[in-house]
């Protein structure tokens, strides 16, 4: 019986991807294992295995398609003695159907396995609907029932739910026969001007318009979801530099050297401020935690967010149990994850989770700033430049080399005392390194 391919979940929050290319063409022989084609997600480009054999008899969504939910049929695989003439996809399932069966992620060395369900046959009487055809409605399974049972629109109502997802709630507190909710207008207002609107101040022909790919579209939607519900507390300091220097260049020198004589790590400041900030979340536990709207998530490791430019957006590979490693583990670990961070290879548990992130600017002259808490972080340390500052020791003036760090918390969960402390702890380990080791 032919089977259907479906998007697979690469990661826990994904729910569509671009279906980049194809590997495989209508009437090829595929067998276990073989890889079908590639997705991209807003973080990494991964390829979809197959994992039974037979013949790709259909493909249902083309190369460069944008979009694409989870679970949704994106080929069609036939078995022995079948033919292309017996299937009859006459539409793809809706986007609600899709999500709710959205699978589980799949891990695995950058390769996601894809999905198989049984195709509906001409006479089956299994039509499926388009993509885009009829209304999106995001609603918990309760919501349903209940606005079924109430006479409720569900199009009518604007979810409270992650996601704009319809809770019980919405549908308890909606009136019956209410008009639809301008859904689009209010997206459009949560994110700014319309693009019309954009556009009339510009003359023709002075612009040019690059469409959003699907990295910096999550990057818009998170960035803009964090600010609107996290309550940001931000916290700075001045580090003096001079003791991690003279640590940085001893070490170094001692590095062993490969066979072709060159060193075979190179430890960074950014390494030291990693390790360091590991250390400091364990020394402040309390610090070391994430926020949820019913508990406290208090973290026994210290897992560290390294924020890492690629192109058309950037990426935030976690450095796990950071506060376990030395510097030269942590200096190769961020080496190969910078690597394959540009060419968006990293796998998803390389770059999800975490507890607390760093994102450093100081290598681009960037005196101070203050970075966005990414959930589900509680935490994010902004690292300026380090440069050479006249500071006051005693009654002399001294010229010391010296760095600003800025710590922004999430303020439900790490209190301006707390954020204190923990930046505190932080500037002990920069500036005393072989507190590290004690």
């Amino acid at each position: 019986m032919p089977v259907q391919v479906l998007m697979p979940a690469l990661s826990p929050t994904m729910e569509k991807g671009k279906l980049a290319k194809w590997l495989k063409k209508e009437g090829d022989k595929v067998k276990s294992g073989d890889i079908l084609a590639e997705i991209e997600t807003d973080k990494a480009t991964m390829e979809v295995e197959a994992v039974d054999e037979g013949t790709l008899g259909k493909i249902l969504v083309a190369d460069g398609t944008d979009d694409v939910l989870v679970n949704t049929p994106i080929a069609v695989i036939l078995g022995e003695g079948e033919k292309a003439s017996d299937i009859k996809v006459e539409t793809l399932p809706s986007p609600d159907a899709a999500k709710a069966a959205s699978p589980s992620p799949v891990k695995g060395e950058g390769k996601a396995s894809a999905i198989f369900q049984p195709s509906p046959l001409a006479g089956d009487g299994g039509a499926l609907r388009a993509p885009g055809e009829g209304s999106r409605v995001f609603a918990s399974p309760l919501a349903r029932r209940m606005a079924k049972q109430k006479g409720i629109d569900l199009a009518a109502l604007l979810g409270s739910g992650p996601h704009g997802r319809i809770v019980l709630k919405d549908v308890e507190n909606a009136k019956p026969g209410a008009a639809p909710a301008p859904k689009a207008a209010a997206s459009a207002l949560a994110m700014g001007m319309s693009e019309e609107a954009v556009l009339k101040l510009f003359a023709p022909g002075s612009y040019d318009l690059v469409p959003h790919d699907s990295m910096r579209k999550v990057i818009a939607r998170r960035l803009t979801e964090s600010k609107q519900t996290i309550p940001h507390f931000y916290v700075s300091v001045d580090v003096t530099l001079d003791n991690l220097l003279n640590v940085r260049e001893r070490l170094n020198l001692q590095a062993p050297k490969d066979k072709d004589g060159k060193p075979s790590w190179k430890v960074s400041v950014n390494d030291f401020i990693i390790k360091a900030m590991a250390m400091a979340m364990i020394k402040v536990p309390d610090a070391n935690v994430s926020w949820t709207d019913s508990a406290m998530v208090k973290h026994k490791n210290a897992d560290i967010g390294v924020a890492v430019s690629i192109p058309g957006g950037l990426i935030t590979p976690v450095v796990r149990k950071a506060e376990t490693k030395g510097l030269a583990q942590i200096s190769l670990e961020m080496k190969d994850y910078a690597a394959r961070a540009k060419v968006r290879k990293l796998k998803p548990e390389e770059y999800t989770g975490g507890s607390a992130a760093v994102s450093n600017m100081g290598m681009m002259n960037v005196k101070n700033f203050a970075a966005i808490v990414n959930p589900p972080h509680g935490s994010i340390l902004a690292i300026g430049t380090g440069e050479r500052r006249p500071v006051v020791r005693g009654t002399a003036i001294v010229i010391e080399q010296q760095m600003t760090i800025t710590l922004s918390t999430d303020h439900r969960c790490i209190d301006g005392a707390l954020g204190a402390e923990f930046i505190g702890a932080i500037k002990a380990y920069l500036e005393e390194p072989a507190l590290m080791l004690v």
